[in-house]
């Protein structure tokens, strides 16, 4: 039950009574209020809307004639459940029937979403666990404000993980939790500065584009080869900061090798001030060879700024991400941005720290590499027929790869004969900044993270009907 904040006006040709029953009848209209909802006894309203109870009675009693609202005896006043309701005022339905596009998107047979992930094998009882004991065993400091970096065992436990996982040479003191890497942008640009050159690959992860637009930044797109971010490109871009993915470039899946990553830090180490923002989003997944170690593992200049999540590795909805800043930045940090609060709570950041240490995360982390690894190669083989019409490439990393028409299809083309069965692909140039309309090829994504396996089969066997 909610208050009614009716703006009553003692000037109006209309009565107070009539108000009120106009008000609550278009709050009933509009979704505001909804079937089954309480409403406030004649009494309260009386008092809240400081009128008399006899303006409250004549109000509900009009609304109780015309079905807006019931009466339920010793209990209170209750919006109606009313089906195919029309605004008299336009005539036409209320929309609170009508699709949203969420509700829309999900009518489709198969979605190859490049970002979802698979939460089926979640050790929810793990979780609950874990969870269980931190709030038991805990004091009342859990729910005071905590280190604005994050919980010092937090971060000492993510040093070891990303010390024996990525390479990444790190002390606790150099990382920063996060609730999400938009949080963690958003503090980067008050560390580098407002007005920044930035070098991002093109095609680029689209959101990171928009969080930099949104800053005074100014942004430079670098074309890509197959080694990644063309170093040629940056230098004549004139930028003092780059944002690359070269674990596992999104979208186009490109790995840069070592001699790539090594030209980048040169460039970096050719001028001060200058940075390389490394997002390692989804490195934990890699099917085939070893796991390959992040740019940041080369840099022993304190130029590159790594930055990861476990929002792939776990869940989205943990919404936990790090960085670890070189020495110079952290300075800064501590300097200019001592005075931002930490954006997780304790709580959250004791249950995954205890989730890492404890193992659970390691051996969650292998059953989902198992897991992906055969949605990856059921993919693989379910596209072995598209070979004469199609280049596979993305392939062996992440929870996606790319097809690239071989006979003169546009993406558009794909695309719409996809969804015309059932089918959700997602275009290249979906990822390029400022040159959609330029894109000559024909390239989609299809991602199977969030896929079982018989709905790859169903989608793969509805695209043979749609393109070959």
């Amino acid at each position: 039950m909610y208050d009614l904040t009716a703006m009553l006006r003692s000037g109006s040709d209309k009565c107070l009574y009539e108000q009120i029953y106009e008000y609550i009848r278009q709050e009933i209209r509009e979704g505001k209020l909804r079937p089954g909802e309480r409403l406030p006894s004649t009494r309260s309203l009386a008092e809240y809307l400081q009128i008399s109870r006899s303006t409250a009675t004549l109000a509900y009693d009009q609304l109780l004639s015309e079905g807006y609202i019931a009466s339920r005896p010793y209990r209170g006043y209750y919006v109606c459940q009313m089906e195919e309701l029309y605004r008299l005022d336009t005539g036409e339905e209320c929309d609170h029937g009508e699709e949203s596009p969420i509700e829309r998107e999900m009518r489709y047979v198969c979605d190859f979403s490049p970002t979802a992930t698979d939460m089926s094998q979640f050790p929810f009882s793990v979780w609950r666990k874990i969870n269980k004991n931190v709030l038991s065993e805990g004091s009342s400091g859990l729910f005071a404000q905590g280190d604005a970096q994050g919980e010092y065992s937090l971060r000492e436990t993510i040093s070891r993980y990303l010390h024996s996982s990525r390479g990444v040479n790190c002390s606790p003191q150099q990382i920063i939790v996060g609730a999400g890497n938009d949080y963690l942008l958003l503090l980067l640009e008050k560390i580098l500065g407002r007005h920044v050159r930035i070098a991002m690959e093109n095609p680029t992860y689209k959101r990171a584009y928009q969080i930099f637009n949104s800053f005074a930044y100014e942004i430079t797109t670098v074309d890509m080869d197959e080694a990644g971010m063309s170093v040629e490109g940056l230098r004549q871009s004139d930028v003092t900061a780059a944002y690359v993915m070269p674990s596992h470039q999104y979208p186009t899946g490109v790995l840069m090798p070592i001699g790539r990553r090594l030209e980048l830090l040169k460039w970096a180490n050719e001028a001060p001030g200058r940075y390389l923002i490394e997002d390692d989003y989804d490195s934990e997944f890699r099917y085939r060879g070893k796991p390959i170690p992040s740019l940041q593992a080369s840099d022993t200049q304190g130029r590159v700024i790594y930055i990861g999540t476990f929002s792939k590795s776990i869940a989205p909805a943990i919404r936990v991400s790090y960085m670890v800043l070189p020495q110079v930045l952290l300075e800064r940090y501590r300097q200019q941005c001592y005075f931002y609060s930490a954006t997780v709570p304790r709580i959250d950041q004791k249950v995954l720290e205890e989730f890492i240490a404890e193992g659970y995360f390691e051996r969650y982390l292998n059953k989902m590499r198992k897991r992906y690894k055969e949605k990856h190669d059921l993919l693989l083989d379910e596209l072995a027929d598209f070979g004469a019409d199609f280049i596979v490439t993305g392939e062996n990393a992440g929870l996606h790869l790319l097809l690239t028409g071989r006979r003169g299809q546009t993406e558009s083309d794909l695309v719409e004969a996809a969804r015309a069965k059932g089918v959700r692909v997602y275009g290249l140039s979906e990822s390029l900044v400022g040159k959609a309309g330029e894109q000559p090829g024909s390239t989609v994504l299809l991602g199977y993270g969030g896929l079982g396996l018989e709905d790859i089969r169903k989608g793969l066997a509805l695209l043979r009907q749609a393109w070959l």
